[in-house]
C-alpha cells in the first residue's frame, strides 16, 4: 500500500466520522420543534426495532409540536410507548389514528444539559479522529521501516495527516457552535 493511499483512506475515515457526528446531534433537542428529534427513534414494531422515520410521516405543526403519521394505523400505541420510553423525555398525545409531540420550553438548566451531552459527543467524535490518526501514523512508519518510503516522504505524510486531522477536528468544533447556539436560543 502506497502513503497517497494510506492518506486517502485516512481521508475517508475522518470525513465518515465528520458525518455521523453531524447527523448524531441533528437529534438533539433544541428549543425549536424540528422533525430530526423523532427521526432515528427506534420503535419496537413487532417484534423488530425500526427507526421511526420509517414507520410514519413526520411533519412539523407549529414551533412547538411535530405531527406523528404512522403508515400502519394500528402501530399508532407502539409508536407512542417508543416516543415515551426514548431519552427526549416526551409524552405524544393520541389524536384518532395521529400523534401529537408537543415540545415543552427548555428551561437554562435543561439547555445547560443539553448543551454538556453535545459536548460530550464532540468530545467522543474527536478522540475517534485522533484514533484514526494514530493508527494511520503507525501505518505511515511501518512502510518507512520496511523501506517502502523515504524518510522524507514519511515526514510528509504524516504532516498531510496531521492537516487532515486538524480539519476534521475544526468540523466538529464549527457544527459543536452552530448547535450549541440553537440550544441556548431562547
Amino acid at each position: 500500500m502506497e502513503l497517497t493511499d494510506i492518506l486517502k483512506q485516512c481521508s475517508e475515515r475522518m470525513n465518515s466520522s465528520c458525518e455521523f457526528f453531524v447527523t448524531d446531534i441533528k437529534s438533539i433537542r433544541t428549543g425549536r420543534a424540528t422533525t430530526n428529534l423523532l427521526e432515528n427513534i427506534k420503535i419496537d414494531y413487532h417484534g423488530s426495532s425500526m427507526p421511526l422515520n420509517q414507520l410514519s410521516q413526520i411533519s412539523v405543526s407549529d414551533q412547538r409540536s411535530l405531527i406523528v403519521q404512522p403508515w400502519d394505523k394500528s402501530a399508532v400505541d407502539m409508536i407512542s410507548k417508543g416516543i415515551q420510553t426514548s431519552d427526549l423525555g416526551i409524552t405524544p398525545q393520541i389524536e384518532g389514528d395521529t400523534l401529537r409531540v408537543n415540545i415543552p420550553p427548555m428551561t437554562e438548566e435543561t439547555r445547560k444539559n443539553v448543551v454538556k451531552l453535545l459536548k460530550q459527543k464532540g468530545e467522543q467524535s474527536k478522540v475517534s479522529i485522533r484514533n484514526i490518526r494514530r493508527d494511520v501514523q503507525e501505518d505511515i512508519r511501518k512502510l518507512e521501516k520496511e523501506g517502502s518510503c523515504s524518510e522524507d516522504d514519511s515526514r510528509r505524510a504524516i504532516t498531510e495527516l496531521q492537516k487532515l486531522t486538524d480539519q476534521s477536528i475544526k468540523v466538529i468544533d464549527d457544527q459543536s457552535s452552530i448547535k450549541e447556539n440553537e440550544i441556548m436560543q431562547v
